[in-house]
């Protein structure tokens, strides 16, 4: 059968750099560091005490009390970033057939705060079993998606992906198949997370996973720097709007660009730590490419994963020059972790965002915080240090590795009518 196509026509962002996809775009074009001392608690006891927090986010502008009250915020975040997408997308819910309507969304962690408040509470009251009716809705990870559909009436597929940082670009490349299929004419996908908590800190501080330079978190995030020393942790969301191109074209839709292709793949090497030769880094870009029917040379910007840690950004540049050879001295590749820190599961949501933005202003958002070379890499291979680059963009391609060996990579490429 052949598979139709699937087109981007509307986005939403809350990130540590801005609360709106414009916002989230100035930001990353500006070189705008989202990293600042925690907030959220007293970080004082943690060898890490700064993150990308989400800012000037009050959950009040957006529910009313009692709402706000059954909610994580990792499941607000993404019921702000569905709205502003549809919003964006100027969908006509009337003339939309709702059992073809679905959301697919990622989360690695789900309702992180929501748990350690309640065992908390457990815990400080002499273990007597007072647990809030909501604690297991707001809880799991799956209620994301199920808030989204109740509020939009999407009565077609409904789920969450969970594949640590993978999980958001899982759930774009599931969304995108089904509506390759005709199981879908309209997908909210996306991603969000709320990692910011005692127990999100101190959890990555035991795996020695963050970076720990307290004394200037804006340059913490160092990715393909010498002296990076881990990454910084991020929080938020953004959400995509997929439609069938011809259900776009049929209503006049703004299509930002087509999703051409997805890609997965598994290190089946270790449970965090990357295949150090990049081989599943270099098979799932390779399957990207395969299922967009593309040539490497047509790539023209890689978002990398790029976390600032000593092995995942060797392990990414050597697949890199695997899979795009004498080509990968012509790309621009970046990694936006360096402003917004690492997202979890929201990463590849942010991610792609920030891909679409690029394609559209022909502007490549930068790496900022390179200071010194790392011998361990190519240093001729164009990582867009410091300053945003303006080229013709005609394809991005995005990556996202996670925890358990978990690959996923996505190609966005500008409409072809």
């Amino acid at each position: 059968m052949a598979l139709k196509r699937v087109v981007v026509t509307g986005l939403g962002a809350l990130t540590p750099l801005g609360n709106t996809a414009p916002e989230f775009w100035q930001g990353l074009k500006n070189g705008v560091s989202g990293a600042a001392p925690i907030t959220r608690f007293d970080p004082e006891k943690f060898r890490t005490r700064f993150a990308c927090e989400v800012k000037n986010f009050d959950a009040m502008d957006h529910f009313d009390r009692k709402e706000m009250r059954k909610m994580d915020p990792f499941t607000q975040y993404a019921l702000v970033v569905a709205e502003e997408a549809m919003k964006d997308s100027a969908l006509d819910l009337e003339k939309v057939d709702l059992d073809k309507a679905g959301v697919i969304w990622g989360s690695g962690i789900g309702g992180l705060k929501t748990f350690q408040d309640e065992v908390r509470s457990y815990a400080q009251n002499d273990n007597t079993p007072r647990f809030n009716p909501f604690f297991i809705p707001k809880m799991i990870a799956d209620i994301s998606s199920g808030y989204i559909s109740i509020k939009y009436g999407f009565r077609g597929p409904n789920f969450v992906t969970v594949s640590a940082c993978a999980s958001a670009t899982n759930a774009i490349i599931d969304a995108l198949n089904y509506i390759r299929l005709g199981h879908m004419e309209v997908a909210i996908c996306g991603g969000s997370e709320a990692a910011v908590t005692e127990a999100g800190i101190g959890g990555f501080n035991a795996m020695k996973a963050l970076s720990e330079r307290n004394d200037s978190p804006a340059t913490a995030s160092r990715p393909f720097d010498k002296d990076r020393d881990g990454f910084v942790l991020g929080e938020g969301a953004a959400a995509l709007i997929l439609e069938e191109y011809e259900h776009a074209m049929a209503r006049g839709a703004t299509i930002y660009a087509e999703l051409v292709g997805g890609g997965m793949s598994a290190d089946a090497h270790h449970i965090t730590a990357p295949h150090p030769d990049g081989m599943g880094a270099t098979s799932v870009m390779t399957n990207a490419l395969s299922d967009a029917k593309m040539k490497p040379e047509e790539v023209d910007y890689i978002n990398v994963h790029g976390t600032s840690t000593p092995l995942g950004d060797v392990s990414e540049t050597l697949a890199i020059k695997r899979v795009f050879n004498d080509h990968a001295y012509h790309l621009n590749i970046s990694s936006t972790k360096s402003m917004t820190g690492h997202l979890l599961g929201a990463a590849g949501a942010i991610e792609a965002a920030a891909c679409l933005m690029a394609l559209t202003h022909n502007t490549v958002p930068p790496t900022i915080n390179h200071f010194t070379d790392d011998d361990q890499l190519d240093n001729k291979l164009n990582f867009t240090f410091n300053k945003a680059q303006e080229r013709e963009l005609r394809v991005a391609l995005s990556n996202t590795f996670g925890f358990g060996g978990h690959n996923t990579s996505i190609i966005f490429k500008k409409l072809d009518q």
